[in-house]
């Protein structure tokens, strides 16, 4: 779907390709539209960077309100995806039963409700935080919808590697609420996102190869061989690890040791996959993709533990 494509949609009449959902069950269609379990992988890395911000506890309040505001923020890239993917989505098995493949909402249903959720986490974050949280969220928005989505998607292999930076602004955002600037932890956090993402898709996308060539969507299984989609995968995996362990002139050895830690098992899980590749086989890749959201949801839980924990930090070695 082009830019023309969506200003036809909210000019002309809409009509759903199947039966329209009703009552409870048009709010679930619209809760399925923001992708709820991506946004709770997005949430769990904003407390931690809000505790590391504050070193401490941040004012309850300014929590709830940020986890409100980025979700709305999450919810409206979501959904705004789903109405420009709609055609896509109705090819590929594992996202065809979405509202709008499906019919139970319409495409312009789907816009208008997008576009309201992001009106709103910029309203949130303003009111309860900062300016500047506020317009990141914004600036996330509109990165993941076009530059990711209607840009890259369907044009380049390097579509995740750059379009996952939108996912990497949630740490950012909590960071800025907090302290109204942002500061080269924030960055860190941002860039471990940002390595991790290609490592956690590309698996996914092993597994949907079928679908994502059926979609004609060039990721990088569908457009290179096994061999290829493992060995950069083992690559970001350790700059993923390599990355988390630049927090520690902020962080205790309690972090340090909970990310190296973790890091080694994440890692052997994507060196597994690259020798089942490498051998000829298969490769069983959802084990490196369900390690990877394991890995990524403890490590930021291990921020938040060493700062609760009170520990000083390591500081600088010099």
């Amino acid at each position: 779907m082009t830019i023309g494509d969506l200003r036809e949609v909210v000019v002309a009449p809409s009509a759903p390709t199947g039966v329209p959902a009703r009552g409870g069950e048009k709010v679930r269609a619209y809760l399925a539209l923001t992708k709820p379990r991506i946004i709770r992988l997005l949430l769990v890395t904003t407390v931690p960077a809000m505790l590391l911000a504050a070193r401490g506890v941040p004012s309850l309040w300014l929590v709830l309100w940020t986890l409100v505001g980025g979700a709305a923020a999450a919810g409206s890239a979501n959904a705004l995806n789903c109405v420009i993917d709609a055609d896509i989505d109705k090819v590929m098995n594992r996202t065809r039963e979405r509202p709008l493949a499906t019919g139970a909402l319409s495409v312009r249903q789907g816009l208008f409700f997008g576009l309201g959720l992001g009106v709103l986490a910029f309203a949130v974050l303003w009111a309860t935080s900062n300016l500047l949280a506020a317009s990141l969220a914004v600036a996330a928005i509109l990165f993941y919808v076009l530059v990711y989505t209607l840009v890259l998607k369907r044009r380049t292999s390097q579509n995740i590697v750059w379009g996952g930076a939108a996912g990497c602004m949630p740490v950012v955002i909590g960071w800025a609420a907090v302290t109204g600037t942002v500061d080269w932890p924030a960055w860190v956090m941002f860039a471990v996102i940002f390595v991790w993402t290609p490592a956690h898709f590309w698996t996914l996308a092993m597994r949907y190869r079928e679908d994502y060539a059926a979609a004609r969507v060039p990721m990088l299984p569908v457009v290179a061989p096994p061999e290829v989609v493992a060995r950069r995968t083992v690559a970001y995996a350790w700059l993923t690890v390599g990355i988390s362990l630049l927090l520690f002139p902020v962080t205790s050895w309690v972090y340090v040791a909970v990310a190296g830690v973790l890091g080694g098992w994440f890692l052997s899980r994507a060196h597994r996959l690259q020798s089942q590749v490498r051998r000829g086989e298969a490769g069983e890749p959802m084990p490196v993709f369900h390690a990877s959201i394991g890995y990524l949801a403890a490590v930021f839980a291990g921020i938040a533990v060493d700062v609760l924990v009170g520990l000083p930090p390591i500081g600088w070695p010099f």
